[in-house]
């Protein structure tokens, strides 16, 4: 299949390294100042680029009739207004905040936490991220994911929740339950991009054929 890369910067130039594993040709790699047209022809594209620019690329590579996976973070705001695009052209994407394959395990993980233990009310939870400094988004789109999982596992006592920012961290994620007798805790540590590159070049291989919008969890998933 022929792949498009929106956003050629570390992660792009990471998934371009690895899309022959995954049965990829590269067609095209797009950066700032590229008109999204060098993508037609594309079978899918793969998009890392900024917030403030997800909704125009992902408009313009739905007109194009290219199924389209999103990494950027930061933009979920207006995901109301992509889907609405998404199926007005009959496209098809995916999105998450964040497209490893362990950290979806780990939101799995928190969520049945927090279930176990939304009774059990001497324990205080903690959540925590580090990342590079170079991020723009605090808190992380995966930060919020996790406290949604708590959320939704029935955990609606407070969180602290906390980011940092600094060297170039790959990015950690912690959260914790505490009480007088004992700590929880439950960490996710990544050691390179290369995770996020697998699970969006994974993404890229079931969206072809698709039509809507899906999660990467539906994509990881849907067999289980």
């Amino acid at each position: 299949m022929k792949l498009a890369i929106v956003g050629y910067g570390k992660m792009g130039r990471m998934i371009g390294q690895l899309a022959p594993e995954y049965g990829f040709s590269l067609h095209a790699t797009l950066d700032v100042d590229d008109s999204l047209s060098k993508a037609e022809g594309s079978d899918v594209a793969i998009e890392f680029s900024t917030p403030s620019a997800v909704v125009n690329n992902v408009e313009k590579l739905a007109a194009l009739g290219i199924p389209t996976v999103v990494g950027t973070t930061g933009w979920l705001q207006h995901l109301d207004a992509v889907t609405q695009v998404v199926e007005e052209h009959g496209s098809s994407l995916v999105w998450s905040p964040n497209f490893s394959i362990g950290v979806n395990v780990f939101f799995r993980l928190v969520h049945e936490a927090a279930r176990l233990l939304k009774n059990e009310a001497e324990y205080g939870a903690w959540a925590w991220e580090i990342h590079h400094d170079a991020k723009k988004d605090a808190p992380s789109g995966t930060l919020i994911k996790l406290m949604e999982e708590m959320r939704l596992g029935g955990y609606t006592r407070h969180v602290d929740m906390s980011s940092n920012r600094a060297g170039k961290h790959p990015g950690t994620h912690e959260v914790g339950f505490d009480s007088s007798a004992d700590t929880i805790t439950l960490r996710h540590s990544a050691r390179s991009r290369e995770g996020f590159a697998r699970g969006a070049l994974k993404a890229a291989q079931w969206i072809p054929g698709k039509k809507g919008v899906y999660r990467f969890e539906e994509v990881l998933f849907e067999k289980r």
